[in-house]
């Protein structure tokens, strides 16, 4: 059966202490993970058959949380690489309460699929082996994302990449949210413009004090760091 390759320290083989649900394949938290599928993407789903497991170190937004790739395969030149992120509670429970969710994996699911206009397909959600208090949600891995190198914008093509951002961000709020509502709070003023205006430059410059900050204490020995070669 084919594996996926360790490549240690950011993809190893979980142990079955690390995820009690080795032993039985896995096989609690894909059933819940299929039922979380909508009906019509079932069918395509149910052709692949679960392979292997891996742990994967991925971005400072998920450090302290697991983080696993699974190969499934329908046939041997056929596969499909998912992502598995565990779900913790939204840093906005003590002020906006608790979600309507009991899985918040369920509920990064509700929220992608409210705002995307497409998401993935194979956008789920499942909780971890019985008794654990883990929640996920699974979406295909693509390691080949792009950017746009803002570097070399000049002012005209940065204007016109930052109002592609904001429509991008209005429609979604829009569609999560009150647009009616929204707009009348924002008002015909610029007020609401200017705010963001000055947070973002408060911001970047924060950014520059933290980096800093972070160079200064690599230079000292404070902070050990590896740089790539």
């Amino acid at each position: 059966m084919p594996r996926i390759a360790d490549n240690p320290p950011l993809i190893f083989h979980p142990t079955a202490e690390q995820t009690p649900e080795l032993e039985t394949g896995y096989r609690e938290g894909f059933a819940m993970y299929r039922e979380s599928l909508p009906e019509h993407i079932r069918a395509p789903f149910d052709r692949f058959a679960f392979c292997d497991l891996v742990v994967k170190v991925v971005g400072v937004g998920s450090v302290g949380t697991f983080c696993g790739v699974t190969l499934i395969l329908a046939h041997d030149d056929d596969p499909i690489f998912l992502q598995i992120k565990e779900a913790k509670a939204s840093v906005l429970e003590p002020y906006a309460g608790k979600s309507v969710h009991e899985n918040h994996g369920q509920r990064v699911v509700a929220g992608q699929r409210l705002m995307q206009s497409a998401s993935d397909i194979f956008l789920g959600w499942f909780q971890g082996a019985s008794g654990s208090r883990r929640h996920y949600y699974v979406r295909q891995l693509r390691d080949a994302k792009i950017s746009a190198v803002i570097e070399g914008f000049d002012l005209s093509l940065m204007q016109s990449y930052a109002r592609l951002c904001a429509w991008a961000l209005a429609r979604a709020h829009a569609r999560s949210g009150d647009a009616a509502m929204i707009a009348g709070y924002m008002g015909a003023s610029t007020a609401f413009d200017d705010a963001i205006g000055e947070f973002a430059m408060e911001y970047a410059d924060q950014n520059e004090r933290d980096h800093r900050a972070f160079v200064t204490a690599v230079k000292e020995g404070r902070i050990e760091a590896a740089a790539d070669v």
